[in-house]
């Protein structure tokens, strides 16, 4: 959710502003406080303390992350617009490398949910290839292993910045992954027929609901469907 506290949101555009600027990807609360024209203890009542405002850095991230993705032209091919994610992705990695590193390299102490979202947000693309036919797995065990690699590609890239300039390694990677949580005309004619069309069935519901049956019938024919998809459920 956007910022409605104007001063809360000069502090923490101010502390992105220190992230991006600094060598070693830190901020000083001290600087930040000055940038603003405030004290410390107008940032410790607002975030509580550093490890609060860069989280609240981290989650003003996600506001800018799903700012691009909504920009993103969503055509009928869900699979092409999936590919087109990919690189939206590794687009705001270079574009935005200390702001990236924040949102998604691991810190046991962050409250901050922009990892979680993003991965909602890749769970209902994936939803949308599913009800077209052309998922695998389930939603959300591809957008793990589809987020896990694009993180990864992109941290590898951040640290060593050349990479960026060819596009191929990332295909690489984005390809290899795509193919196993991807199906192709081929392995659509070789896969189980019922775990094809539960997984299609059960992501159609998600979207689009049916009125054809109660809340109640509708509940337990998706957990059903779950039986038939989740490994070790037939």
């Amino acid at each position: 959710m956007a910022e409605t506290d104007p001063l809360r949101a000069a502090m923490i555009e101010a502390a992105e502003r220190q992230l991006a600027s600094s060598s070693d990807h830190e901020i000083a609360t001290r600087a930040v406080c000055e940038a603003v024209g405030v004290s410390q203890p107008v940032l410790y009542r607002l975030f509580g303390d550093k490890r609060g405002l860069l989280d609240a850095v981290a989650d003003h991230g996600y506001e800018r992350y799903t700012a691009l993705k909504a920009a993103q032209e969503q055509t009928d091919d869900p699979v092409a617009d999936l590919h087109a994610g990919w690189d939206g992705h590794m687009a705001f990695a270079q574009a935005n490398p200390a702001l990236y590193q924040l949102m998604f390299t691991p810190r046991p102490w962050s409250h901050s949910t922009a990892r979680d979202r993003v991965m909602d947000l890749l769970v209902a693309s994936l939803t949308r290839c599913a009800a077209a036919g052309a998922l695998k797995l389930e939603p959300r065990t591809a957008a793990q292993l589809i987020l896990s690699a694009n993180i990864g590609t992109a941290l590898d890239h951040i640290a060593r910045p050349a990479l960026f300039e060819d596009p191929t390694p990332s295909h690489r990677m984005r390809d290899a992954v795509f193919s196993h949580v991807l199906t192709t005309t081929a392995a659509q004619n070789d896969a189980d027929p019922l775990h094809t069309a539960a997984l299609r069935l059960h992501a159609q519901l998600d979207l689009a609901g049916t009125e054809a049956l109660e809340p109640t019938e509708t509940a337990l024919l998706q957990r059903w469907l779950e039986r038939i998809t989740q490994p070790g459920g037939r």
